[in-house]
């Protein structure tokens, strides 16, 4: 097993390094002369940013938070721009030999010049130069448009949810739905102060927090999550655990939402009017003997009832499914948070965004509300979702 692990770690390591050279190439060698300050510069920024990034990856469990903060803006977002410099000069590399041989512009009608060939050193450098402006400015473009879609807080999405045992009185019952938070060393008090007011103003019946607050501990992030307690709904507002509350200390969360006037469901239910809302811990938490129970949260309440389940992770689903849930609220996915990330989120989750079905069990998926390591979505845009329900008998 270690041996898997190590070759695993050096494979990791490898691939990294050979995106991280491949940049340097592209980005440095080959448009710049030797020796040149531009080719060093490029070298010294093709180390120092990739370690910047490992220190923000670690750090969060060995750094104070006020030390993080100084490594994952630079570190983070130089993961997200990794990213997209690759994809924009696997284009380039696709252009590249036609650009190559595009003749060149005559200096003077009388005197026409021929065709530069592909190995001609000017053309080849002046060719190297547009692809790389042209892939900067693209990434460029991308992570900061990505990047302030985060920063200015989730948008308010609308999805009506039909249930056939809901009763009358309860159609148009709203439920607030946020996850994915992410209150670390970039996203503090003022992202939450957002998401708080974003919320109170939708004025829902119930506020349902699917997991993934914090990536920290509470004496660290404690007062980035304080406005949690202006949060105003008619029937309260309620919390499960998410897998990242498990790497910050679950427990001591748990207890810190409680004094802030928020209800953490922990394998429990609680019997409102016109449904059950009930609520799991997180899969993490089976490590710590603290998994989901679904027996001690379910299994002795009234099928004819319809049931609301809160349950961080998609992937429950068809264990949900086997307790007669009606509707399961999860988040965790992000929606692939960067494109296409999409794609691997899909690989490991039933639904990556939005409303499914699974069997006599509905199953909607929040691409939550903040972001976690590079403060940036592309193709994945933060929400809170109003989940109305609708009655099968109205």
């Amino acid at each position: 097993m270690v041996i898997v692990l190590v070759l695993g770690l050096l494979l990791a390591l490898g691939g990294v390094g050979l995106v991280q050279w491949y940049l340097w190439r592209r980005l440095a060698r080959d448009v710049s002369a030797p020796g040149g300050w531009y080719r060093r510069a490029g070298t010294v920024v093709a180390v120092l940013l990739p370690v910047l990034s490992v220190v923000a990856l670690v750090g969060g469990r060995t750094l104070p938070l006020a030390v993080e903060r100084w490594f994952a803006w630079p570190g983070y977002l130089w993961l997200a721009l990794m990213l997209y410099l690759v994809l924009a000069l696997l284009v380039g590399e696709a252009v590249r030999p036609l650009l190559l041989r595009l003749p060149r512009p005559e200096r003077r009608a009388e005197q026409p010049q021929e065709p530069a060939g592909p190995a001609d050193p000017g053309r080849r450098l002046l060719v190297a130069r547009t692809v790389a402006v042209a892939a900067g400015g693209a990434a460029a473009a991308v992570v900061g448009t990505g990047m302030y879609g985060v920063l200015r807080g989730p948008a308010v999405k609308q999805v009506t949810v039909p249930l056939a045992k809901l009763p009358r009185q309860a159609h148009g019952y709203r439920i607030a739905v946020v996850s994915d938070i992410h209150l670390g060393p970039i996203l503090g008090r003022s992202h939450t102060q957002r998401i708080v007011d974003t919320i109170n103003r939708t004025q829902p019946d119930l506020i349902a927090v699917v997991g993934d607050l914090v990536d920290g501990t509470v004496p660290e992030l404690g007062p980035a999550a304080l406005p949690l307690a202006q949060l105003r709904a008619r029937d309260g507002a309620f919390f499960v655990t998410g897998n990242h509350e498990y790497f910050s200390g679950a427990a001591p969360w748990v207890e810190f939402v409680r004094e802030l006037g928020v209800h953490p469901l922990e394998n429990s239910r609680t019997e409102l009017p016109w449904f059950d809302l009930a609520g799991v811990n997180d899969l993490q938490g089976t490590s710590e003997g603290q998994g989901p129970d679904y027996a001690k949260a379910l299994g002795d309440r009234d099928r004819t009832r319809t049931a609301v389940l809160l349950a961080h992770q998609p992937v429950t689903i068809h264990q949900t499914v086997r307790y007669g849930v009606d509707l399961q609220l999860s988040g965790h996915t992000h929606g692939g948070q960067l494109w296409p990330g999409n794609y691997l989120a899909a690989l490991a989750n039933p639904t990556v965004a939005g409303l499914e079905r699974y069997g006599d069990t509905q199953l909607y998926v929040t691409r939550g509300a903040g972001a976690w390591g590079p403060p940036v979505r592309v193709g994945a845009p933060s929400d809170i979702t109003i989940v109305t329900l609708a009655s099968g008998q109205a």
